[in-house]
């Protein structure tokens, strides 16, 4: 069933030639790991986090270069068929535009933090507002100065308020009284069922203890295509998964040339999200915000380069808000080493 038609023009950006026609085009976007802190710090003060979307946001960004487009077939003038358009705003399509968007709901908004936060303090309340591109997550301690900031965004852009925060970047969220929970579950089972292991066998852990993955080269070669698909999504489910950060980027090293071993271990992990698809970080009510870090690594762990591996974690709190888990780009001597680079890494 069809529930709308739409059309954009977008502009040939393509043609744009660098210091002419643009100069510069990077827009900070949101990390991850900021968007899981303005979650863990709205549940530990209680705001009720809702989002809105800014319709067409390309074009409400003003442009400074001098840039020209021909009349859109079918829109022409039949007064002036050999004019062409000046733009005073942005066009999709065109490379500043996503930089000219950010710059003007940057001098909208007030005092910023990281590039894509932004905090209000008026008479004790406070308003916190997160944005992703056309994407705005906010909430604060006030109703009224919450709802007050959600009319004068919809005065200055045409907005879809899509009331409380439930959905965002394909990360599912519950907002209740005891705090936030944030979960994968419907990505889970996508890409359970994308890849063939929706009725595989469940098993309690994403990998053995004893596993040592290596080249393989004697073992049967694989599709690349499909091992990179199935490394790609499993990787964006780390983003409330650190349970399988370890597996998944230890699998993630043999993308080049995979073999039946590689594919073996990563059917596993697969295995382990169909025992486990529920799982998630749970943001507490009235946690403390001190920060806490905590890393650990191996020596020598790699059989191929004997470089070792670290990992850490990082929390606001009682709330885990970032982790990883990599290799280290040079052999250590010693296991002193090994643990300064992975505090280093931790700390920074």
């Amino acid at each position: 069933m069809v529930v709308r038609n739409k059309v954009r023009l977008v502009a040939q950006g393509f043609c744009q030639k660098e210091g002419i026609d643009y100069e510069e085009t990077f827009a900070p976007v949101a990390r991850l790991e900021a968007i899981r802190i303005l979650l863990a710090f709205a549940a530990s003060k209680g705001f009720k986090l809702q989002q809105m979307d800014v319709k067409s946001a390309f074009l409400n960004g003003f442009i400074e270069e001098e840039v020209y487009v021909r009349q859109p077939p079918g829109f022409e003038s039949a007064r002036f068929l050999d004019r062409v358009y000046k733009l005073r705003k942005a066009l999709y399509g065109l490379k500043q535009a996503p930089r000219a968007w950010y710059a003007r709901l940057k001098s909208f908004l007030l005092k910023s933090v990281d590039k894509t936060l932004f905090l209000l303090s008026c008479g004790g309340d406070t308003l916190i507002v997160q944005i992703y591109v056309d994407d705005i997550i906010f909430g604060g301690s006030s109703h009224a100065l919450v709802s007050s900031f959600a009319e004068q965004m919809s005065r200055e852009f045409e907005m879809s308020l899509l009331d409380e925060l439930q959905f965002f970047l394909g990360l599912q969220i519950k907002q209740g009284l005891e705090g936030t929970f944030v979960h994968q579950a419907k990505y889970t089972r996508d890409i359970l069922k994308k890849f063939n292991m929706g009725d595989s066998k469940p098993i309690t852990t994403p990998m053995s203890t004893n596993t040592a993955l290596d080249a393989d080269e004697d073992g049967e070669a694989l599709d690349q295509k499909e091992f990179r698909g199935m490394i790609g999504s499993l990787l964006y489910l780390t983003a409330t998964r650190p349970d399988i950060q370890f597996a998944v980027c230890l699998c993630a090293r043999y993308q080049a040339s995979p073999r039946t071993s590689h594919r073996q271990a990563v059917k596993r992990i697969f295995r382990y999200l169909k025992f486990t698809p529920e799982l998630g970080l749970w943001y507490f009510s009235g946690s403390s915000l001190s920060l806490k870090g905590f890393s650990d690594a191996d020596h020598a762990g790699c059989r191929i380069d004997r470089k070792s591996t670290s990992g850490t974690c990082q929390l606001l709190g009682t709330s885990l808000i970032s982790w990883s888990s990599c290799k280290h780009a040079s052999v250590a001597l010693s296991t002193t080493e090994v643990e300064y680079v992975a505090a280093a890494s931790c700390c920074s």
